[in-house]
């Protein structure tokens, strides 16, 4: 096994200090080898904060219980917050390599929000890359040397490594934001384009690879009404215009419009505009 760490003033003692906005504690790294497993059991957490890195292989992290298992692949890190349980493993078959640092500070909350890192997460996805690496390994240089003002050195990387996760987690958010918003607009040129077809949304969304339930989520939050109720919009808003532009009946405008059942297509109108086609075809 390969380690590498260095602590504030060589304690290996947590601590909490809040006399300055960040104050970085002790950083290192875990290379698994030779040693079969490597396993950290905290049942009442520590006094600090705790950015784990997982550069390489997995990680087992047990959130809350003991019993849970999360599989935490390269690419991801894991924060832990002060007094929180904690328990997690990594084995030398799964090729693990770990970085880590320990951190405090009278800020250290809106520090992490203002770096896009809400109170709710634990996991989150960063990619790989060597400049974390070399972060961490600046960081734990600074701890074993103890230079003129390392310590504010100490909080710079932090910083600057709470810089590129926020990045990484804003180019996330754009793409999901550029996915969504290309899916609802295909989803609501199709509606548009085949509104007096016998529609189905399950169908739909199974022929863009999702699920039901997020489609419906997603395309509400994104136009503001359901996908069935976009499409009643539609049908409707047409038949309101063949109403007052047309001599067809009531059972035609319904069939053109994709309503068979001209009692269905009168029921649902009504629903829409307060009036039956017939009422409001007389009050024009």
């Amino acid at each position: 096994m390969y380690m590498n760490a260095g602590y504030l003033n060589n304690s290996l003692v947590d601590f909490k200090d809040k006399t300055k906005p960040l104050v970085v504690g002790s950083c290192g790294t875990y290379r698994l080898y030779n040693r079969p497993k490597l396993p950290t059991y905290r049942p009442r957490g520590r006094l600090d904060f705790q950015i784990l890195y997982v550069s390489s292989g997995i990680a087992h992290f047990h959130f809350d219980h003991a019993e849970n298992d999360t599989i935490v692949p390269a690419g991801n890190m894991v924060l832990y917050r002060p007094k929180e349980f904690q328990k997690y493993e990594y084995y030398a078959a799964d090729q693990t390599e770990v970085y880590w640092v320990h951190f405090t500070g009278g800020n250290v909350t809106n520090i992490l929000r203002s770096y896009g890192i809400r109170d709710d997460m634990r996991v989150f996805y960063t990619g790989t890359s060597l400049e974390y690496e070399r972060l961490f390994k600046r960081m734990i240089s600074e701890l074993q040397h103890c230079q003129a003002n390392y310590k504010e050195m100490l909080s710079m990387l932090l910083r600057h490594l709470l810089i590129l996760i926020h990045r990484q987690l804003s180019r996330q958010h754009t793409r999901k934001n550029e996915y969504l918003e290309r899916e609802m607009d295909l989803a609501a040129q199709y509606f548009n384009d085949h509104y007096n077809l016998n529609l189905c949304i399950e169908d739909y969304a199974a022929s863009r690879g999702m699920s039901v339930s997020w489609f419906i989520r997603n395309f509400k939050e994104y136009t503001g009404t359901t996908p069935m109720q976009y499409i009643v919009s539609i049908r409707i808003t047409n038949a309101q215009m063949l109403l007052e532009t047309t001599s067809y009946s009531i059972t035609e405008i319904g069939n053109i419009v994709g309503y068979e059942n001209p009692l269905y297509f009168s029921r649902i109108f009504r629903k829409q505009k307060g009036f039956s086609p017939s009422a409001y075809r007389k009050q024009i």
